[in-house]
């Protein structure tokens, strides 16, 4: 007998170690070294320098990030912000999506045995329980839980499988070509994966949904299971602690690591923020809010549609008499240039006034040419990178000269000749 209890107390060390180590984690079950202060971040992070002669990006430990402007999706920084990614629960926007968009929120679930069963991070659901799909959303954005992940989709589609597919078409449909879903949850598995970029495109997409964006900005709920209230706290440590955050989702496992994507708005400026891959919780926290207050400091919103529409209207006044309309029964262009889907975007204070613009254009056209015709095109660019490139194109008809034209030419020319000899 004492044998075996020194064996116990030998070996469950061991034991525990290894079932730690091995287990795929999710969201709120973080080893004890991830347990931090977070104003203490807050107040140890300095104030960004934000002189226009010395703009320097902050040092970050993810793997992954990107800042995006929700109203152009223009990128503000980034690194490896294309690469595939596993993104954990971070996922769940998806899955959220989705539920939203397919379902009566006012219905009742009923918890099968493998929704019970799920693991990871998990809102606590046995089997035969009953709730609402409006408080498995809750649950499933608000406490991350995993249970309520499968749930949701075996409501919806029938099982796990058929869920993904719905998520897929979704991404497809959204033009996410580097992002694959299997899961509802995050889990990980090899062929589930995005990118920190398309990972904020989908955010944005997602908080263009009231209810969506409502969800993921509630710090606190009660929900009701069988009829028996539970309360939920947002995982997202930055809601509520960071000026002008608003949601939106934490994620960690072990094959992604930590995982953040956090919005924020400041004024006019309204952003979104992606880490994928930090170290730790701590990490992810504080490349998120280094990241926010760096885009916050440096970055100014510029109307672009003002730049190009001035440098237009100068190449058109210098370059319009140029234009050779061949056989054309004029000699006018009236032109224009395609819309700017984004007319202002965010400009880092230290570029604002480096913008270039390039027209090409071929300045001898055959006639006959119709209304839209292109003859050319106009590009913005800033340090390099193409922010803005449309077609110039003629905005009324020019029609081929016919037999009477020349005939009434050669009449005009011919009496021009002729009263001209006759009055000498």
């Amino acid at each position: 007998m004492k044998f075996f209890r020194v064996c116990y107390k030998i070996i469950l060390p061991f034991f525990l170690i290894f079932f730690i180590t091995n287990t795929v984690l999710a969201d709120d079950i973080l080893p004890l070294e991830d347990n931090f202060d977070i104003s203490e971040i807050l107040n140890d992070i300095e104030t960004i320098e934000t002189s226009s002669n010395n703009i320097q990006e902050p040092s970050i430990n993810s793997r992954a990030y990107v800042v995006i402007d929700r109203k152009s999706n223009t990128m503000l920084i980034g690194k490896n912000e294309n690469q595939k990614k596993k993104m954990a629960s971070t996922t769940k926007i998806m899955t959220a999506l989705v539920v939203i968009e397919h379902c009566n929120l006012s219905d009742t679930v009923e918890i099968s045995k493998k929704a019970a069963s799920t693991g990871g991070s998990r809102l606590g659901l046995k089997t035969g329980d009953k709730i609402t799909v409006s408080d498995l959303l809750y649950g499933l954005m608000m406490r991350s839980g995993n249970d309520a992940a499968v749930a949701l989709a075996e409501y919806v589609s029938g099982s796990i499988h058929d869920f993904a597919k719905i998520m897929n078409a979704k991404a497809q449909e959204l033009g996410l070509s580097n992002t694959h879903f299997v899961t509802p949850h995050g889990l990980d598995e090899d062929e589930h994966y995005t990118t920190a970029y398309e990972l904020a495109l989908l955010s944005n997409y997602a908080l263009n949904n009231e209810i969506f964006t409502k969800i993921v900005g509630t710090k606190n709920y009660t929900i009701t299971i069988n009829g028996y209230p539970k309360s939920l706290t947002n995982t997202n440590e930055l809601l509520g602690a960071l000026n002008g955050v608003y949601g939106i989702k934490t994620g960690f496992t072990n094959g992604a690591n930590r995982c953040l994507v956090t919005a924020c708005k400041r004024g006019n400026m309204d952003i979104i923020c992606v880490v994928l891959g930090a170290d730790t919780k701590k990490y992810r926290t504080t490349d998120s809010i280094k990241l926010i207050e760096y885009c916050f400091s440096n970055f100014t919103y510029v109307n672009i549609e003002e730049i190009i529409s001035n440098d237009f209207k100068i190449w058109k006044e210098n370059t319009l008499s140029s234009f050779i309309i061949l056989k054309g029964k004029s000699n006018y262009l009236d032109l224009d240039y395609e819309n700017i889907q984004y007319p202002i975007i965010p400009v880092r204070n230290d570029l604002i006034h480096n913008f270039n613009i390039i027209i090409n254009y071929n300045s001898i056209l055959e006639s006959p040419v119709s209304k839209g015709t292109s003859i050319g095109t106009i590009t913005l660019e800033l340090e390099g990178k193409t922010i803005y490139s449309g077609k110039i194109f003629i905005d009324s008809n020019i029609e081929k000269k016919n037999i009477l034209d020349y005939l009434s030419y050669f009449y005009k020319n011919f009496s021009n000749i002729f009263n001209t000899t006759i009055l000498i």
